[in-house]
């Protein structure tokens, strides 16, 4: 279970990249001057005796240590994960020993324990997390039992309860374990949803490009028709005036069918732009099943694609988009991967609603998998038919971004077949109001 634990963050830190110098030196300068004015504030405005020389020497030494390093490195420069670990550990001592020379866990400032903590939760590997917050978990032990008394007024000193310092001691304990669970959680997910998110768009933006060379061979036929019809006819009157000249009649000949050739070719080309580009606007829905199960028909070591239409009348002619194309896609190749013998795609159609829904004859999800399918990076699922696929993970979550994109409801269970011998597959359901893909 840890070994997995680690395999999982090192895959996450690869997504996380480093941290600059500039934003932890920042964070500092925030401590020093907030540091500083709880300091003069109680010494000064509220007269409570701190053993100020000392407290300043160690504010001033975090100064110190961020005067040096920004003269020494740029600003811009990125640490390694050990040089973050040690600048935030540093922290953590800084503010171990401030909080000695003022009361220890009698200080209520002691809960900026946790903000090192959580800043390494964010930015460092699981291993130096655990190190920081180790190191926080110590410091607080000592703190607990060795300090100097709280600064109060003079004659006068403030002792509570060896009960209440044990409760604190524990609660910042929890504390520390549970910033740190919750920083790292949510700094995990927006890497992996910015990384996914990313990689989505490259999709999308791919799979434009393809349908746009329609386009662009229609433009390229229409540019080049008009210094091809000059060839042509400056070829034309050449072999009219190399009649009888033998070799040279037949050259311009050549040079005049040849040319007549292309014309045609670009001809052709320019129709099927034409053509192409209305049958990349509209699409039936059967015709939008079966482009988005291509690749996986008639393969003969697959299992059977079954197509199956359920509404009144012919399927509606429909808006083309590439990312429904896409999308629908891979939730068939993952069907066609883990099916056993056969994958049923459904596509029905009301006045108000169009449904797709995919369904195969394979294991089906795992309780694990169907709590977070969707997710970017969600794989495990059961056994697949085909060596090496894993199943269901970012890949999945890039097909459920576009079609939703496109205004779709995404629905995934284990649905029994009507054999009741055959276990529940795995079954997906796309539906679109209607009026999203017919306007």
């Amino acid at each position: 279970m840890l070994k997995r634990l680690f395999q999982r963050d090192a895959a996450i830190g690869e997504l996380r990249g480093p941290v600059r110098l500039r934003t932890l030196t920042t964070l500092r300068w925030l401590a020093v001057a907030g540091q500083t004015a709880a300091i003069v504030t109680v010494h000064f405005f509220f007269g409570f005796r701190t053993p100020l020389g000392w407290c300043l020497a160690v504010i001033a030494a975090s100064a110190w240590l961020n005067l040096f390093v920004t003269m020494r490195f740029s600003p811009q420069r990125f640490l390694s994960d050990r040089e973050a670990a040690a600048y935030i550990g540093f922290d953590i001592l800084q503010l171990c020993a401030l909080l000695f020379l003022t009361g220890g866990l009698h200080n209520p400032f002691v809960a900026l324990i946790l903000a090192p903590v959580t800043i390494a939760a964010s930015v460092l590997p699981l291993r130096l997390t655990i190190l920081i917050g180790s190191l926080a978990f110590a410091g607080v032990s000592v703190l607990a039992v060795a300090n100097l008394p709280l600064p109060w007024r003079p004659g006068e000193t403030l002792e509570m309860p060896r009960m209440y310092i044990a409760g604190v001691w524990v609660a910042l304990g929890f504390s520390v374990a549970f910033f740190a669970a919750y920083a790292r959680r949510i700094a995990a997910e927006a890497a992996e949803m910015k990384t996914a998110l990313a990689a989505t768009q490259m999709v999308l933006a791919r799979e434009e490009r393809l349908n746009a060379l329609g386009g662009l061979a229609a433009a390229a036929a229409h540019e080049l028709g008009t210094p091809l019809a000059t060839i042509q006819v400056t070829a034309s009157e050449m072999a009219d005036e190399l009649k009888g000249k033998g070799l040279l009649e037949d050259d311009a000949k050549l040079l005049v069918a040849q040319a007549k050739r292309c014309r045609e070719i670009l001809s052709r080309l320019s129709s099927r732009g034409e053509e192409g580009d209305a049958v990349l606007d509209r699409i039936t829905l059967d015709a939008l099943a079966q482009e988005a199960a291509g690749p996986f028909l008639d393969r003969p070591r697959g299992p059977a694609v079954i197509f199956e239409m359920l509404g009144e009348g012919a399927p509606p002619a429909l808006r083309r988009k590439p990312e429904i194309i896409y999308g629908l896609r891979n939730i068939i190749e993952n069907a066609a991967a883990f099916a056993r013998s056969k994958v049923l795609v459904t596509s029905q159609w009301t006045k108000d609603q169009i449904v797709i829904s995919v369904h195969d004859d394979g294991p089906g999800f795992s309780a694990e998998v169907l709590a977070r399918l969707g997710e970017p990076y969600v794989s495990q699922r059961r056994q697949s038919r085909e060596p090496g696929k894993t199943g269901m993970g970012l890949g999945f979550f890039i097909a459920k971004t576009l079609l939703e994109r496109s205004g779709a409801k995404i629905l995934f269970d284990n649905v029994a077949w009507n054999d009741p011998a055959a276990a529940p597959g795995a079954w997906v359901q796309v539906s679109w109001r209607a009026g999203d893909l017919m306007s």
